[in-house]
């Protein structure tokens, strides 16, 4: 059965990082996820204008709706949304309840998602952690009968880097690695920043982006619309046309970073494996086969604490874990893996039943005269 997930993505339009864009796509496309409900998380600094929002950040961007609506398009999809409150928690406990009805509309959907729900939900957090914490904080017992795990992917690896999901909201943070939830943590940085390579944080990045070319041509585009940073206001008709091959050269060409997919491989139940003939795929874990290595993706027990700065402490133990922290062996191994597996994930998606935005194989019977006097 697929895994049922909820996700919680710092998501904009334009893309103030387009890779969120990129990795959104990866739920829609994989059999393996049930995809119940997207949360859009939000952060007031990011809706600011150039000149007040946060530096190399440039203003002003609002809650991506846009490759939301496009994905559900692609997919046929009608995955519900929901943006979260804008503004930082105040204390621990905070259900920030006062904030204007369209900001509660992230918490409560997550929390009708776990209601509505027969079994037990993965709830993924690749933002700030608040629209989860505030929907703990409304209701405790709810998390604890309906939450599998929560995916946390923010942090560092000590206490030498004040990651950047964590400055988002540190109270948020704090809330959810104390409340005694089942809890993974995917650290993105390193003691030195989160451009660097560690055993426990999750960082790989692409050197370049041309594999993109040869993806169904509505997926390449929608990536390219993202990536591309397009403000076009017709963003279904944009699935239909292919951009100017200037735009795609500028896509093509960028070096590109990568922090989610640790998390990916491990909701989805999948494995990175290299065949014998040295190829490298994500395949279903259950389908390894006897001939395959598989490159370490795991999450391994530790004991976690919260730190006032909003990053987390993790030791790894057996003795009465209360946490899984994401483990690689060599990362640049498990980056050269990535390289050659992720675009094969991707070249296997295929939106079925996608016949463009418009009327697909249908024409109007007749031209139309536009209405005006009949005589």
């Amino acid at each position: 059965m697929p895994t049922p997930v909820i996700v919680v993505t710092d998501l904009y339009q334009p893309p103030e990082d387009p890779g969120d864009n990129f990795d959104l796509l990866l739920p829609f496309g994989l059999d393996r996820v049930d995809l119940r409900a997207i949360v859009l998380d939000v952060s007031i600094e990011k809706r600011e204008s150039v000149s007040e929002g946060v530096p190399g950040y440039p203003g002003p961007r609002e809650p991506g709706v846009i490759p939301v609506t496009q994905l559900n398009a692609l997919f046929g999809r009608q995955v519900p949304y929901g943006i979260s409150p804008f503004a930082r928690m105040r204390t621990v406990e905070d259900q920030l309840r006062d904030v204007p009805p369209f900001q509660q509309t992230g918490p409560e959907l997550l929390l009708d998602t776990l209601r509505a729900s027969d079994t037990p939900v993965h709830v993924m957090s690749f933002g700030s952690a608040r629209p989860i914490a505030v929907a703990f904080n409304r209701d405790p017992a709810l998390f604890r009968e309906k939450v599998a795990r929560i995916h946390l992917s923010a942090g560092s690896t000590s206490l030498d880097y004040l990651e950047w999901n964590v400055y988002l909201d540190p109270l948020a943070v704090i809330r959810l690695v104390d409340a005694g939830l089942p809890l993974a943590l995917y650290p993105c940085a390193t003691e030195v920043d989160c451009f660097s390579y560690g055993v426990h944080n999750t960082l790989w990045w692409f050197e370049d982006l041309r594999w993109i070319d040869g993806l169904h041509p509505a997926l390449r585009r929608y990536l390219l619309y993202g990536l591309g940073v397009s403000t076009r206001i017709d963003f279904l008709r944009a699935l239909d046309e292919d951009p100017p091959a200037d735009v795609a050269e500028r896509v093509y060409g960028r070096r590109h970073a990568v922090w989610e997919t640790a998390a990916w491989i491990e909701v989805s139940g999948s494995a990175l494996v290299r065949h014998p003939d040295g190829t490298h795929e994500i395949v279903a874990a259950a389908g390894v086969a006897p001939s395959d290595v598989v490159v370490r993706n795991e999450l391994v027990p530790c004991r976690a604490a919260s730190h006032p700065t909003g990053l987390y402490t993790f030791a790894l133990t057996d003795q009465n874990p209360n946490a899984l922290v994401f483990a690689r062996d060599d990362p640049r191994e498990y980056e050269r893996a990535l390289r050659e597996a992720l675009p094969r994930l991707y070249a296997s998606f295929a939106p079925a039943g996608w016949l463009g935005s418009t009327l697909g194989p249908l024409t109007d019977a007749e031209p139309r005269q536009y209405a005006g006097p009949l005589g």
